[in-house]
């Protein structure tokens, strides 16, 4: 399975201890494709429907259904988590996520 920064997959996150966001469920890849071709590993942003508006988290829609992803629960997991690729964000969706990460990570 090749997998790509920006594409939505499927993913157990099981175990989790807590206020980590738990169970299966969408998540948004955003380490970068050289990382993602080289390592066993991915960094991941998980989505959820039911969230507030905060500044670290992006709105999305998929399937006419609402949700975010939540870049303030980035984590890094192996690829064997990972059960199947659901999509990728859509253009406006990536600049949201960079902007966001540049300005928790970098700024």
């Amino acid at each position: 399975m090749e997998l790509g920064q920006y594409q939505i997959v499927l993913v157990n996150l099981e175990p989790t201890i807590g206020s980590e966001i738990n169970k299966t469920r969408p998540c948004v890849i955003v380490s970068p494709d050289e990382m993602n071709i080289h390592l066993r590993t991915v960094i991941i942003a998980p989505m959820t429907t039911k969230s507030r508006s905060y500044p670290t988290r992006v709105r999305v829609k998929r399937n006419k259904e609402s949700g975010w992803v939540v870049i303030d629960q980035l984590r890094t997991i192996d690829k064997q988590r990972i059960i199947n690729i659901l999509g990728v964000l859509s253009p406006v969706e990536i600049n949201k996520t960079k902007r966001i990460l540049r300005e928790m990570l970098v700024d």
